[in-house]
């Protein structure tokens, strides 16, 4: 059974992810630990308790999803279950490459605490916006937000599923953006929970940040297809996975086109691995002939395993 690894981005955190996987699996609970090691805070405290209510702070949450996604894909590995493809939304797509050999969890780890910290510095002091729009095809929304750039940046920021947009950038322009949208059939536009407006172009400082801190990391080759986020697609030989990490969190998003390629590399399911079940949604709306299984508890983990013995 071929298999499309999703990883799930920011925005789907939640107190406790992890914690029944961290008691049931000794291997999920070493990975856990090692991440915990790469990290200036509580990993462990942040991810299952949440007391201090730090987690939605992108500096916390991604060093804790990917630590989270890490742990679960190991647990899935020791039973037998793993992916030909792999992609993940925006931060998930650090968990794409651990999953492809790329570099190991620790490292993935340590990349994403500074990516955190780089787009909360670029976001800082700056009025900025994101919305998801609903009911609107690709082509107006996009007309909506070039008129709307009279006031500012605003972009198409993730292209989610049919239906499915999201815009961000600067306050003013991207509220503009949405009342055009609306006025050219948009069922409903919704701000989003975010603190920055991310994968815009005013991440190009955290962009910069990376590209210096990317120099001295060792990037391997991946060993399964990895479709990414800003191509919609696997790379070719011309670019390199650094340089589409500098462009990732500073331009669109096209998940709905990853999930398609995926989908025509001949996968017969995909595996979201959460928390969350946001990507599962965007799949059946993209390719509802696919099915489609969420992972983030250990109960979802023996339900996956028996799905996959069933269809073997």
């Amino acid at each position: 059974m071929k298999l499309g690894f999703l990883y799930a981005g920011q925005g789907s955190q939640h107190p406790g992810m992890g914690a029944d996987l961290y008691d049931a699996f000794p291997t999920f609970r070493q990975i856990f630990d090692q991440a915990a090691e790469q990290v200036d805070f509580d990993l462990k405290e942040v991810s299952f308790m949440d007391s201090q209510g730090i987690l939605n702070q992108t500096r916390y949450t991604q060093p804790c999803m990917v630590a989270f996604a890490a742990g679960l894909t190991a647990v899935l590995k020791e039973q037998g279950i793993v992916p030909s493809a792999a992609a993940g939304l925006s931060l998930g797509e650090y968990s794409a490459l651990h999953a492809a050999g790329v570099f190991d969890a620790a490292t993935a780890v340590k990349l994403v605490a500074f990516r955190g910290k780089a787009m909360e510095e670029a976001a800082a002091g700056r009025p900025s916006a994101m919305m998801a729009v609903l009911g609107l095809d690709r082509a107006p929304l996009q007309a909506a937000c070039d008129q709307a750039s009279a006031l500012g940046c605003v972009v198409i920021a993730n292209y989610n599923c049919p239906g499915q947009l999201v815009i961000g950038g600067e306050k003013a322009a991207v509220e503009q953006a949405a009342t055009l949208a609306k006025e050219a059939g948009a069922r409903r536009c919704l701000p989003l929970k975010v603190s920055g407006p991310f994968h815009t172009p005013l991440m190009a400082p955290a962009g910069d940040a990376l590209a210096e801190r990317f120099k001295a990391v060792d990037f391997g080759q991946p060993q399964i297809p990895v479709i990414f986020n800003c191509l919609g697609s696997a790379k070719d030989d011309f670019v390199t996975i650094p340089e589409l990490l500098v462009r990732q969190v500073q331009s669109s998003v096209f998940m709905e086109d990853s999930i398609r390629a995926m989908a025509a590399l001949g996968i017969d399911a995909f595996v979201e691995i959460g928390p969350g079940k946001a990507l599962s949604g965007f799949v059946k709306k993209t390719v509802p002939e696919v099915p489609v299984y969420a992972v983030e508890t250990a109960a979802d983990v023996d339900a996956l395993v028996n799905a996959v013995k069933e269809n073997a």
